[in-house]
């Protein structure tokens, strides 16, 4: 068992790690070293083993026998069967967490999204800031609804879809800001079927936009 400083380190490699396979720069297929990503995160190799170890299990490294881990290559099928799991867990989530979140956890990301939707997209910093928003937000309502298994299977799963984000869908950022705020408004009233509908409503879109793109490769 890892004490808490060694945690702490293994946690921090992850999460760079994390952000290393989310923006590309470990790319789909790619053999991971961990000595050559020890020494780019300015780390131990204990704490990036470790992490390599928690991102193995996740399912986003395959280990490929004597050669190590790879960084898993996403199909389409797995993305669309992700996503409709997504879409039959997401919203029974979101109408156990309605009326269970602080105000004060409600008010800032409200804001951000208004925000953002008054500027329309202006800028493509926006698209980090969203993603950021939508972390927040679907961690709040799966930390909400009080089960930590569905939490983590749904962490999984966010993960997984992560490969058609606002990077590849740009024309999504307003969009993707509205139908946060509905789902907010839901959770701020209590109103479950509500939340359950607006988070029903947001993930087919998604889907819909993403087939609509596939459609035109």
């Amino acid at each position: 068992m890892l004490n808490a400083p060694n945690k702490r380190l293994a946690h921090q490699a992850y999460e760079q790690l994390l952000d290393l396979i989310l923006t590309g720069n470990l790319k789909p297929g790619e053999l991971v070293n961990e000595r050559r990503l020890a020494t780019a995160l300015n780390m131990s190799r204990t704490p990036v083993r470790d992490a390599l170890l928690m991102l193995e299990g996740e399912g986003l490294l395959l280990r490929q026998g004597n050669r190590g881990l790879q960084v898993k290559q996403m199909r389409i099928d797995d993305y669309m069967d992700a996503l409709q799991v997504r879409l039959l867990l997401e919203p029974a989530v979101a109408r156990m967490a309605a009326g269970n979140i602080p105000a004060d956890r409600i008010a800032p990301l409200r804001k951000q999204l208004e925000e953002l939707v008054a500027l329309d997209g202006a800028h493509p910093a926006d698209r980090g800031v969203v993603r950021n928003v939508d972390e927040d937000l679907h961690g709040m309502i799966s930390e909400a609804a009080e089960n930590q298994q569905l939490a983590s299977i749904i962490l999984m799963l966010r993960r997984q879809t992560r490969m058609f984000d606002l990077r590849s869908m740009p024309e999504r950022l307003t969009d993707t800001c509205r139908e946060h705020l509905a789902i907010l408004d839901a959770l701020e009233k209590g109103e479950g079927d509500r939340a359950a509908e607006a988070m029903t409503t947001h993930l087919s879109r998604v889907r819909e936009s993403i087939i609509s793109r596939l459609t035109r490769i």
